[in-house]
């Protein structure tokens, strides 16, 4: 795999069902019954609309990585999940979703923008890859605007 899939650190995800609150600024978190698909920050998978109940929480994912913050709302399991594997290619659940790529560079300078159809990321994710200055890309709801993971060259050393 040329490339790896992260969702947010698990440690985060456990502070926030813990303490209610979220990591960017303290701001409080909300509970509810899924009333969209999601996804799960952490485990990458759609939420079962009016069954799940999920917790929305402002989550900074340049946070360690850049300087800068770029914080948004995002959704994780109100009970717990495992993370999505790093090695496991991209998500299938996210696979039937408009998305939105954006690839960066160095000091959060983005060097291209791509909007992926249904089932037309995997192609993007590797056009962007190929690009000179790209570090890694953050992939985003085209619908409602928000972060839902980052992906990084197998070879990038891994934040912290």
């Amino acid at each position: 795999m040329p490339y790896r899939v992260i969702g947010i650190p698990g440690a985060v995800a456990a502070a926030v069902r813990t303490t209610r609150r979220s990591p960017f600024a303290g701001h409080p978190a909300h509970v509810e019954v899924a009333t969209g698909h999601g996804p799960c920050r952490l485990c990458l998978r759609t939420f079962r609309i009016g069954l799940d109940r999920r917790i929305l929480f402002t989550y900074d994912p340049f946070d360690g990585v850049e300087p800068f913050p770029l914080p948004g709302p995002v959704f994780i399991h109100d009970s717990p999940c495992e993370p999505y594997p790093a090695d496991g290619g991209f998500p299938a659940d996210l696979s039937s979703h408009r998305l939105t790529l954006n690839a960066y560079g160095a000091g959060r300078n983005l060097r291209a923008q791509v909007r992926a159809d249904a089932g037309g990321a995997e192609s993007a994710i590797e056009e962007l890859l190929a690009r000179p200055g790209v570090d890694y890309i953050h992939v985003r709801d085209t619908a409602a605007g928000c972060y839902d993971f980052r992906i990084e060259r197998t070879a990038m050393p891994r934040p912290s």
